[in-house]
C-alpha cells in the first residue's frame, strides 16, 4: 500500500519519522509500519502539483469501515486516536483531522493508518480535528451508549458523521447535567449556529488571544475521560443469548466444531469469512489453519461481545464486524469508490455459512437459489449447514409467515441448487437428523 506525498507532506512525514514518537507508536502496533521508497510516479490524473515522495506502508489483512464496529471498537479506536494527539503535542506535532476512517483493526486491535493526517504544530492555532472527533466519535458513542440509538445505519447514511445540533436534538433536560454534555454538545452546538455564516477569522482571533498548546492538551485528556466511561449499550439482544447448546446437543456441537476443524484443515485457507459467527467458536477454529478470518453477525451486540472476549486474549487473526448479509455494505463517497464493497475489499479462499441459511432464506425473503448463487460469486469454498424444515428454529421462523410462503425450503430443493453450482466432496447429517453439514468447491 502507497501513499503520495506533497512538499508539505514530505516535510511533515520526515519530521514525523525522525521523533522517536514514531518509532514508539510502531513498536508498540499503534502504528502501521511505514517506510519512504525512492520511486517516484509521475502524478494521476486529477493530483494537485508534484509528487514529492512516496511512502510504503504495511497491508492491513482487511479494510474494515465504522459503521461495521461495534460499540467497544468505535471506541477502542476513538481513544487511539486521542492518546496520539496528546503523545504527538509532546513531540511538536498534531493531527489535523480525526476520522475514524484513519484507524483500521488487525483482529481486536485498533491501529492507525494515516500517516499524512500528522503535522507540526503551528502554535497558537487549535485542534482542527475536534469538530470531526466529536460528530464521528463522541456524538455516535454517547447516542448509543445514553439513548440506545445504534450508531452503525448513522454512520452508514452520513459520511459527515452526526451534526451537534442534531445530537443536542436527542437529549433530554436531564442529559444536560452528565459530564461532558454542556461544553461539547450544548455549547459546540449554539457556537458552531453563531459562528457558520460569520467571516471572522477565528484561527487568528484565538492567535491573538493567546490559545496555546496546553488548552488542546486539556481538551483531549477531558475526552478521553469522557469516552473511557461510557457505559455499555443494552446487555440483551435478539441474539445476545444464543449459542451452539440452543439447538444442538453436546453430541452435535462437537461433530460440528470436527467437521468444520476437517475443512480448514483440507482446504488450508488464506482468508475465511464466517458469516453469521455468533460467539465465534467456529471462527476461532477456523483461525488455527487460516491467515485471517472475518467474522460477521448482524447483531452489533454479539460482534461487541466477541469483540471484547478477543481483545482480552489479544488475539489479531480474528476481525469481528457488524454485517447484515442480507443488505451488506455497498460502495459508498465519491464515485462510490471512497469505502468499497464487502466483496472488494478480499473475498474469502473458505466461506463458512453455518446456521444462517435458514435466517437469510426465510427471515430475509431471499430465495434458496439467491442464497447460493450469492455464495458462488464469492468464488470460494463453501461450508454450509441447511436446517431442514422440521428443524425447532425453522419451524418458529415459518410459524411467522403465511402457509406455502417458501416453497423452495426443502432439503432435496436446496441440495439440487446446492448441486448446480457447487461440487459437494462431504456432507455430514447431524443426530438430531434436522441439520446436514456440507463441505462444497465451486463448479468451475
Amino acid at each position: 500500500m502507497v501513499r503520495l506525498l506533497s512538499e508539505q507532506g514530505l516535510a511533515d512525514w520526515r519530521a514525523l519519522s525522525a521523533s522517536p514518537l514514531f518509532r514508539e507508536l510502531v513498536e508498540e502496533e499503534k502504528l502501521v509500519p511505514t517506510h519512504e521508497v525512492e520511486d517516484i510516479p509521475a502524478p494521476p490524473d486529477g493530483l494537485h502539483g508534484r509528487v514529492a515522495a512516496v511512502l510504503e506502508h504495511d497491508v492491513i489483512p482487511f479494510v474494515s469501515y465504522p459503521y461495521e464496529w461495534s460499540f467497544g471498537m468505535l471506541r477502542d479506536a476513538a481513544l487511539l486516536q486521542l492518546e496520539l494527539v496528546r503523545r504527538a503535542l509532546g513531540a511538536g506535532m498534531i493531527l489535523k483531522d480525526s476520522s475514524p476512517y484513519n484507524v483500521q483493526f488487525r483482529g481486536a486491535r485498533p491501529v492507525f493508518v494515516d500517516i499524512g493526517s500528522f503535522e507540526r504544530l503551528r502554535e497558537g492555532e487549535p485542534w482542527a480535528g475536534y469538530r470531526q472527533f466529536c460528530m464521528l466519535f463522541l456524538y455516535p458513542l454517547l447516542l448509543d451508549a445514553w439513548k440506545q440509538v445504534p450508531f452503525q445505519p448513522w454512520l452508514r447514511g452520513r459520511v459527515e458523521g452526526i451534526s451537534p445540533h442534531q445530537c443536542r436534538k436527542f437529549l433530554s433536560a436531564r442529559d444536560f447535567l452528565r459530564r461532558g454534555v454542556l461544553t461539547h454538545v450544548v455549547l459546540h452546538s449554539r457556537l458552531e449556529r453563531r459562528y457558520q455564516e460569520s467571516d471572522r477569522d477565528l484561527k487568528r482571533e484565538l492567535k491573538a488571544a493567546g490559545f496555546h498548546k496546553e488548552l488542546i492538551l486539556a481538551n483531549v485528556k477531558r475526552l478521553e475521560r469522557l469516552v473511557s466511561h461510557l457505559p455499555r449499550p443494552k446487555s440483551r439482544s435478539a441474539w445476545s443469548e444464543y449459542g451452539p447448546t440452543t439447538t444442538y446437543s453436546d453430541d452435535d456441537a462437537e461433530r460440528k466444531m470436527r467437521f468444520v476443524a476437517g475443512a480448514v484443515t483440507s482446504d488450508s485457507p488464506r482468508l475465511v469469512w464466517d458469516l453469521g459467527c455468533n460467539d465465534g467458536r467456529h471462527s476461532r477454529i477456523a483461525a488455527e489453519t487460516a491467515d485471517y478470518v472475518v467474522a460477521m453477525d448482524a447483531d452489533a451486540l454479539v460482534v461487541d461481545r466477541l469483540y471484547e472476549q478477543l481483545k482480552q486474549e489479544r488475539l489479531t487473526k480474528i476481525l469481528p464486524l457488524a454485517v447484515n448479509i442480507v443488505d451488506p455494505s455497498p460502495g459508498l463517497g465519491w464515485r462510490g469508490r471512497e469505502r468499497r464493497p464487502l466483496a472488494e475489499r478480499g473475498t474469502p479462499d473458505l466461506t463458512l455459512c453455518l446456521a444462517l441459511v435458514h435466517h437469510v432464506s426465510i427471515g430475509g425473503n431471499v430465495p434458496v437459489a439467491g442464497v447460493l448463487d450469492w455464495l458462488r460469486g464469492l468464488s470460494s469454498a463453501l461450508l454450509i449447514e441447511f436446517p431442514t424444515p422440521e428443524d425447532p428454529m425453522v419451524q418458529r421462523l415459518l410459524a411467522r409467515k403465511r402457509p406455502g410462503d417458501h416453497p423452495d425450503y426443502t432439503r432435496a430443493g436446496f441440495e439440487r441448487a446446492l448441486q448446480e453450482r457447487f461440487d459437494v466432496s462431504r456432507s455430514e447429517t447431524l443426530g438430531s437428523g434436522t441439520r446436514i453439514l456440507y463441505h462444497a468447491r465451486p463448479r468451475s
